[in-house]
């Protein structure tokens, strides 16, 4: 869902993948010398390093990061050089003041020594591997499911984190795109040992080595992701593929988004889920660029599991389009809907941005009083979910027992500004799908 990115590539849209320069801008914090230092305040420095040395995990220190300048970092894990001397490691950080998606494995020299705080966290266990997963965290859902901090108790979250603490693939390369991955995925025990994953962009299957890419793309007959194609508009196409049916690449598709997911688990039993894969066309194929998945019946009304956009393409109002689709599908089912709980803050941020725009377009050109009932019944989004936006923007006021709806048209153009632009609009004419269950 929506959320702070690295930096990109400007060119092609693809995660820029280069190392910080080797020395520091005027914004960094560099280790100096006064022009009055005397030898043995070197030598003294050169042996209160040394003595620091290997860092712990749980160190606290400054950083050299892509932008050239210091930013403070916590050590997550650390790994011996292979060739290197008793002291020669290097280090798995997260910068404090960003997302987890940009952890990384850095060089010594990329430290500020001088910055090191003592003080570290409890000792952890070298071997994530070691670690076991709460039956809590192995509960029966699917790959496409989304916990947030909220459904894990304090010890399955750090345990969580723990076993996820290091991403295991560095870089993945899909159709064009050479891409940066964000969080851990957990791939195969055979695939450990690699950092780069090379992906079929049409069947998902993914190999160790681009000769082997190359080789199974020379028989791959897939030009577009199994299922059925259930929307075309322009070079935009939408394809629901059946988890029941096309069991691996739900799995392949469900390891992919991991990659770029925090706090999702994987279950490998995707035959209760539909996915839904929004591609880009042209005399190539069908390139995927986002999808989002959903319980073939559910009790609770959810009409969207897990979405996800993938990075080279955000920021184009892909997202947005995918909310708007899952809620089209929920219109042609004759049902209201929502997503599925616990939403993570990012994710609650885009949905109240959809919610927000339609809410207020039809507030805006609708005479006369409305309900929460009658707007619910228009846009199949949950009453719960109008009640919430709505207190949120303060349009809605309790009188008499009852909730009342105050929309003053200069207020309501204030926040559909604030708003911003709804994306890429869904041509329902375009959309061709009959509900799950009509289906034989």
């Amino acid at each position: 869902m929506g959320s702070i990115e690295p930096p990109t590539n400007a060119e092609n849209g693809s995660i820029s993948t280069a190392t910080a320069a080797s020395t520091a801008t005027d914004g960094g914090v560099q280790p100096s010398e006064s022009n009055g230092a005397q030898p043995n305040d070197n030598d003294a420095s050169r042996k209160r390093r040394a003595n620091m040395l290997p860092l712990e995990v749980g160190t606290r220190v400054l950083c050299r990061w892509r932008d050239d300048k210091y930013h403070p970092v916590k050590v997550i894990e650390r790994r011996k050089l292979p060739f290197g001397g008793a002291n020669d490691y290097e280090y798995y950080v997260h910068y404090t003041e960003f997302n987890r998606r940009l952890d990384e494995w850095v060089k010594l020299e990329q430290l500020d020594l001088d910055s090191v705080e003592t003080v570290v966290d409890e000792k952890v266990e070298d071997k994530v591997t070691s670690l076991k997963m709460t039956r809590h965290q192995k509960r029966k859902i699917d790959e496409t499911h989304v916990e947030g901090h909220e459904e894990l108790d304090a010890a399955s979250l750090r345990e969580h984190e723990e076993f996820t603490k290091v991403k295991n693939i560095a870089t993945i390369e899909l159709g064009r795109y050479e891409i940066e991955t964000w969080y851990f995925s957990p791939f195969p025990p055979e695939y450990n040992d690699c950092v780069k994953l090379y992906f079929c962009e049409f069947c998902l299957n993914f190999m160790k080595r681009k000769e082997q890419l190359q080789r199974h793309m020379r028989k791959c007959d897939l030009k577009h992701p199994p299922g059925d194609e259930i929307y075309r508009c322009g070079t935009l196409s939408m394809f629901e593929v059946d988890g029941k049916k096309n069991k691996v690449y739900g799995q392949n598709l469900c390891y992919l988004a991991k990659l770029f997911l925090d706090h999702k688990t994987l279950y490998y039993d995707v035959d209760l889920f539909l996915f839904y894969v929004l591609c880009e066309c042209d005399d190539r194929g069908c390139h995927m660029v986002g999808y989002f998945s959903k319980e073939k019946h559910s009790e609770e009304s959810y009409n969207l599991a897990c979405i996800l956009t993938l990075p080279p393409y955000q920021r184009k109002g892909y997202g947005k389009f995918l909310i708007a689709f899952s809620y089209e599908l929920s219109k042609k089912e004759n049902k209201v809907g929502t997503p599925e709980r616990p939403l993570s803050d990012l994710g609650l941020l885009s949905y109240r941005g959809y919610w927000t725009r339609v809410l207020l377009d039809i507030l805006k050109k609708h005479k006369g009083n409305i309900s929460i009932k009658e707007l619910s019944d228009m846009t199949a989004i949950k009453a719960e979910d109008i009640l919430a936006t709505l207190q949120t923007l303060e349009l809605i006021q309790y009188r008499k027992g009852q909730h009342v709806i105050c929309a003053d048209p200069k207020v309501l153009d204030r926040h559909l500004k604030a708003a911003g632009r709804g994306g890429l609009d869904v041509d329902v004419s375009k959309l061709i799908w009959t509900p799950y269950k009509e289906q034989s």
